[in-house]
């Protein structure tokens, strides 16, 4: 600890920059997993991936970890441009020395941003707009992240259970039509989920569903 403190204290202007980038880098990794979830395609796509389980009602299959791991891998995908640009706008020039701090990070926010802005509505963006009692923007560059990234998510929230609802309504479907049947020929106490579940895994698996939800969300973003 003595050590870390004499690095800030010390008068060699090398070591405090040195240091400075050390806390920023450490800042940065402690909120990776917020920015991961809150300011990528990640929120929606696990979420989605909930809604297909919930809706076949197969319990924990596939298990958590599938599915965080699909959506990692999928969020990677869908944000490697923004990534890409991230590092060559930014992170690759302040390795180089050849911009500052305030440089990099003006650079590596912009196409975040702009993923953002695209993403989001108008309507939530206003809301935190007028909540903090700021002008309207004239750029995506203006709009400040405090502002922006929970409109983001908002808007998110709302994208992924529109496509829930969506992936609901054929399961529902079928439980109403397995429950009449079973009604009808007096099998009040046999759960209807029992005998629907083979017939929406098999509705599931012959119109290649993961396939289709994996599109949907490709196509969305």
């Amino acid at each position: 600890m003595n050590e870390f403190i004499d690095m800030f204290s010390g008068s060699d202007p090398t070591n405090v920059a040195t240091s400075v980038k050390l806390v920023l880098l450490l800042t940065i990794l402690s909120l990776a997993p917020s920015i991961l979830i809150l300011m990528t395609s990640f929120t929606r796509i696990i979420i989605v991936l909930s809604f297909v389980r919930t809706s076949l009602a197969t319990q924990q299959m596939p298990p958590n970890q599938v599915l965080i791991g699909l959506a990692l891998f999928l969020t990677f995908f869908i944000m490697a441009p923004v990534f890409n640009e991230i590092y060559d706008e930014a992170l690759e020039p302040l390795f180089k020395e050849e911009i500052s701090l305030d440089e990099a990070y003006e650079g590596a926010s912009l196409p975040i941003k702009e993923f953002m802005a695209e993403h989001t509505r108008q309507k939530d963006l206003a809301l935190f707009l007028n909540y903090a009692e700021l002008e309207q923007p004239e750029s995506v560059q203006a709009i400040p992240l405090t502002t922006l990234v929970p409109a983001f998510a908002i808007s998110e929230l709302k994208t992924a259970f529109q496509m829930g609802f969506m992936i609901f309504v054929p399961f529902l479907i079928i439980d109403m039509a397995v429950a009449s049947v079973l009604m009808s020929m007096g099998m009040m106490m046999l759960p209807p989920v029992m005998i629907s579940l083979p017939f929406k895994i098999l509705l599931f698996v012959l119109v290649d569903g993961w396939y289709l939800i994996t599109h949907s969300l490709l196509d969305g973003f």
